[in-house]
């Protein structure tokens, strides 16, 4: 592993954790601590974690119990647990209730490191057979790519609501990746044997739509020669991804919203309707709010779509994403092409970094694409970039303020060092070299989560 785990320290004694925090940090983690098992809990839903290092007997919630919440959550944590009171007995009741490893108190620093050590190599296997297994079953090209905190949390909820039937609904601009979005939900469900069936709903000329979604009769109208099964036939057991659905006419969304509330489409031509179990996700890049509001969107349907909704936040707002986002496009383009994979030099980055990207994902895709047709060096540095880039980056956008340069700079550096922490604020402070007091005023001031 490329980085050492981030582990959670849940002991009731302050003393233990100040000592166990120490001996951690000193040998590379990165550590968060919680005084119970509630505690614990609220940590491991607002922060990413992959070791717990958990006291076995404490007031509120204690080690098992939390063991056990933990495991009926379906969290990925690793669990390895203490106590003063051990016995073989214990341990084993605690690896068959799914903790990897179990410390006796008092315990020697190397024993914790050299436990922590072999929990680290079995995390490493896992993730190497989760990879393998994603190349076998042909799924890379879903694979969300992020290192910023924002996108962690909206991978996150992600996960969370795609096992659920309910309706789902994806904001963000144009190019954010919300159809990737949309196909994770399907694969991480239990359709994912299933078909994934997709239609831009601004793409399809308004005479055909409802034939499109619905389906149609033989003879139902002028041209209809054939009859048509429509997409939510097609999408049976499996997820209809509907992107711009804000340009689904007026007149379509009172059938759309009785296949949502009912589970039945009726086809053109047909006086029965047929039953289907189909999982909607909806997309959108404008205010749906603002569409019912001026009546260009049903109300109800809105509700009905909008049961989970997952905002994608443009590109510009999370740059800490552009290196791998841009490291993942060159290595699988040129690997399609056939050809060696570039290096882009660390100046090519930064300015990749301070662009705005005003197409998001898609356009810095197409960027990689473009470049790798006439960039033929092992490098790829800054003459090879565009006009555009080496001109408009953001550097640009505030004349020569120092004021604004400075937060900006702050703003850059607050999100990286975040994201290096896995969102731990406390240590993000500490690779800042300022105070946790002072850098949760900066959050605020700036408006980061």
């Amino acid at each position: 592993m490329s980085e050492r785990p981030r582990v959670l320290i849940v002991d009731d004694e302050s003393a233990m954790r100040h000592m166990l925090r120490l001996l951690l940090e000193r040998a590379g983690y990165v550590v968060g601590e919680a005084a119970d098992g509630r505690q614990a809990l609220e940590r491991l839903d607002q922060e990413p974690c992959d070791i717990v290092l958990c006291d076995l007997r404490m007031p509120e919630l204690g080690g098992l119990d939390l063991l056990a919440e933990a495991r009926r959550r379906n969290l990925p944590q690793t669990f390895i647990m203490m106590t003063a009171y051990g016995s073989i007995e214990t341990a084993l009741d605690c690896m068959k209730r799914g903790a990897y490893d179990y410390l006796s108190k008092p315990f020697k620093p190397d024993e914790v490191v050299l436990t922590l050590r072999k929990a680290e190599e079995r995390l490493g296997l896992q993730r190497e057979n989760q990879e393998l297994r994603r190349q076998i079953e042909g799924n890379n090209r879903h694979d969300m790519v992020y290192r910023s905190v924002a996108m962690a949390k909206v991978v996150e909820l992600a996960r969370r609501v795609a096992p659920a039937a309910s309706a789902v609904l994806i904001r963000g601009e144009t190019g954010t990746g919300k159809e990737l979005v949309a196909r994770t939900l399907h694969a991480q469900s239990g359709r994912r044997p299933e078909r994934f069936v997709a239609l831009n709903c601004g793409a399809v000329p308004v005479g055909l739509l409802e034939s499109e979604l619905f389906g149609h009769a033989r003879g139902a109208f002028t041209g209809a020669a054939q009859e048509r099964e429509g997409l939510f036939a097609a999408a049976d057991q499996g997820t209809l991804f509907l992107d711009e659905i804000a340009e689904l006419p007026l007149e379509l969304q009172p059938k759309l919203l009785r296949v949502l509330q009912e589970g039945e489409v009726r086809r053109i031509g047909e006086t029965h309707s047929r039953h289907v179990d189909v999982r909607v996700v909806a997309a959108t890049a404008a205010d749906l709010g603002e569409a019912v509001a001026q009546g260009r969107f049903r109300e109800d349907l809105y509700y009905r779509l909008n049961v989970v909704e997952l905002l994608i936040p443009p590109l510009r707002e999370r740059p800490e994403d552009i290196r791998p986002l841009a490291e993942h496009f060159l290595e699988r383009i040129a690997r399609r092409e056939g050809r060696a994979v570039p290096r882009i030099v660390g100046e090519c980055l930064e300015l990749l970094e301070s662009y705005a990207w005003p197409g998001n994902v898609r356009e810095l895709a197409n960027f990689i694409e473009r470049t790798l047709i006439f960039c033929r060096a092992p490098l790829i540095g800054r003459e090879d970039l565009p006009w555009e880039i080496r001109r408009r980056s953001r550097q640009s956008d505030d004349g020569y303020s120092l004021k604004a340069a400075t937060a900006r700079m702050e703003k850059e550096y607050i999100r990286k060092a975040l994201a290096r922490t896995g969102g731990n604020r406390t240590h993000a402070a500490r690779l800042l070299e300022i105070s946790l007091r002072a850098l949760l005023y900066k959050l605020k001031d700036y408006e980061i989560e």
